[in-house]
């Protein structure tokens, strides 16, 4: 459940971020679109990183022991 949410987000993310990019190329300077799109990507960058940290903190996700 965790990683579908993990992917779910990084997908939304990906997204957000595509949208700005499609805005900024039509739009140029004259839409406040691009920022909003650029916005709602490091809302949830900055919401993904929270429940990972969450998620660690309460043991929900097990991180791996790759530089042992």
């Amino acid at each position: 459940m965790a990683k579908l949410l993990v992917i779910a987000f990084l997908i939304a993310i990906l997204a957000a971020l595509g949208s700005g990019l499609v805005f900024l190329i039509r739009d140029g300077s004259q839409s406040q679109r691009t920022v909003t799109a650029l916005t709602w990507r490091i809302a949830l960058s900055l919401t993904l990183i929270g429940l990972l940290v969450l998620g660690w903190l309460t043991g929900v996700i097990q991180p791996h022991n790759l530089g042992q």
